[in-house]
């Protein structure tokens, strides 16, 4: 008799991610990790991401023993300064302007645990050119209330696609999760995955 599926755990309690992990067909829990994101100063963003991604998908692996558990983490790169998400409306005004008329990078670190423990990870970067814009558009964006839980202080497939001038890479990822590197990593740690997601499209830049 054929052993029953292993269940997937998402460790965050991202709507974005949860949106994205959906949008490939696949079932799975959300149990948020709670870990404090911090970063070290002497590791590259790409290292920061992926320790804060493993640290989240362990917690909760100890706590479900015997699933797959995805953690993830996100940051906004500008320059060598890592911004994360904005502690009030006026922290997303600030950020906001700071990007205004510039590239930054998305960079997320992805890690998978198995059933048995092993560890699967990876890390994509993306970059994104904000529009300049005045400092009463902004304040009308943050007056939505959108930017406030989320890296960078702005959704590039919500309200705040009007600050995106251009942006290259996975677009999934700008929005907390790399679909197309997720899937080459689920099928790297063995994960079931239904046949039409085996290649999941992914805009790539615009």
């Amino acid at each position: 008799m054929p052993s029953a599926p292993k269940k997937l755990i998402l460790a965050s309690r991202s709507p974005r991610r949860s949106e994205l992990l959906r949008s490939l067909g696949l079932e799975f829990e959300v149990s948020p990790s709670h870990v404090e994101e911090t970063t070290d100063p002497a590791l590259t963003p790409e290292q920061n991401a992926r320790n804060t991604a493993r640290d989240k998908a362990r917690r909760v692996a100890r706590q479900h023993p015997g699933t797959y558990v995805l953690g993830a983490d996100t940051m906004v790169v500008l320059g060598r300064e890592i911004i994360g998400q904005p502690a009030d409306a006026e922290d997303a005004c600030r950020i906001l302007l700071k990007l205004a008329g510039k590239r930054h990078r998305v960079v997320t670190g992805v890690v998978l645990i198995t059933p048995d423990g092993e560890e699967h990870e990876t890390t994509v970067a993306s970059t994104v050119a904000i529009q300049s814009v005045s400092r009463e558009e902004i304040r009308s964006y943050v007056a939505t209330g959108e930017p406030l839980d989320k890296a960078g202080a702005y959704a590039i497939q919500g309200k705040g696609s009007f600050l995106v001038e251009s942006w290259e890479g996975s677009k999934s990822n700008i929005i907390g999760l790399p679909l197309e590197a997720l899937t080459a990593l689920f099928r790297q740690a063995g994960f079931p995955l239904p046949p039409q997601i085996e290649s999941p499209a992914d805009e790539r830049s615009a």
